[in-house]
């Protein structure tokens, strides 16, 4: 009778145990964000463009860290929420900050689905080279629709109306910031609740065990190409966010480089981990912006040789170096 009682009582336990973990979440977010404002009130514009870079990292955990997929292209899908976002206000006039962030969305799914099913053909190296190949298709195509999307020139003309009627989007960039941060912690949590799911689980299967997984009765490739979707739904939300904060949106978004940054900002905070992908973002572009001002001629090279220690002493990346570390401390004093 009491084992009965034990074995009801355990997913109680385990759902307060998430819930905390949850609340905890939301929690450092808000205090890193609260002094984030204190400590750079008026460099708000940067933190903002931190938050829509982060969003772009955790769409890339989501199909690198948690679904083992090799890829080099991800920015195509937060240019594409960009410029949906930014043709949505330049040219439609629609200037309500959460119908172009519903745009982003929508433009990011779209682009993920697409680059899901060319991408997902391959595998391993020709998987990579496929990434590749995507981004400068997508950049490619951005520059000769300069009617749409104002080419080498960027798109220009995009404004935002006031936030609920109420909120402006002033030049100091407060509403742009909290708006950020409200859909970074929306993001989160949805992020969270998706990766402990049942079809979270089976991603991480198919990263380790495809084989298996088809065995089973699942189809990975589906189950990639999802994920894809989901992952490009998110990073549409960073570059939707991006084009409203900046009023402009220029084909840097669509890059090889912001697709090898935002790797390397997942590597630097460690692969398959939400906080992973939100520390490594936060310590390369901070550290990146004061280096560059430090040392405007050699800053390129510290940020190198940070990596470098990085990939050497902790391979798990820095959260999950210290993640790793904490639970073997835990488990040694039980």
């Amino acid at each position: 009778m009491a084992l009965t009682l034990e074995r009801e009582a355990a997913p109680i336990v385990n759902r307060h145990r998430v819930f905390g973990q949850d609340l905890i979440a939301v929690a450092v977010v808000i205090v890193v964000a609260a002094a984030g404002y204190l400590l750079f009130p008026d460099n708000l514009a940067l933190l903002t463009r931190l938050i829509a870079i982060a969003l772009l990292v955790l769409s890339l955990d989501l199909v690198t860290g948690y679904c083992g997929v090799a890829t080099l292209g991800h920015a195509a899908l937060f240019g594409a929420g960009a410029y949906a976002a930014g043709i949505a206000s330049a040219h439609y006039g629609i200037n309500d900050p959460l119908l172009m962030t519903l745009a982003g969305i929508v433009a990011g799914a779209i682009a993920g689905l697409v680059c899901g099913v060319v991408i997902l053909r391959a595998h391993g190296l020709p998987q990579l080279v496929l990434s590749i190949a995507l981004i400068y298709l997508f950049h490619e195509f951005a520059n000769k629709a300069s009617s749409w999307t104002g080419g080498s020139d960027g798109l220009s003309g995009i404004s935002a109306d006031p936030l609920f009627g109420t909120f402006e989007f002033d030049l100091y960039g407060h509403t742009a910031y909290f708006f950020g941060v409200a859909l970074l912690l929306i993001a989160l949590m949805l992020l969270r609740i998706l990766v402990r799911s049942p079809f979270g689980m089976l991603c991480r299967g198919i990263r380790q065990d495809p084989l298996r997984i088809r065995a089973m009765g699942a189809s990975p490739k589906i189950a990639l190409i999802k994920m894809y979707v989901i992952s490009g739904a998110v990073a549409g939300i960073g570059g939707a966010l991006n084009a409203i904060s900046t009023q402009v949106v220029g084909l840097d978004s669509l890059s090889f480089t912001q697709s090898a940054e935002a790797l390397v900002m997942l590597v630097l905070g460690g692969t398959g981990s939400l906080f992973g992908a939100l520390v490594g973002t936060l310590i390369f572009m901070l550290f990146e912006d004061y280096v560059s001002a430090a040392n405007p001629f050699h800053w390129l090279t510290i940020v190198g040789a940070l990596l470098i220690l990085v990939v050497l002493f902790a391979p798990k990346g820095i959260y999950g170096t210290a993640a790793a570390y904490v639970a073997r401390r835990r488990e040694a004093r039980t």
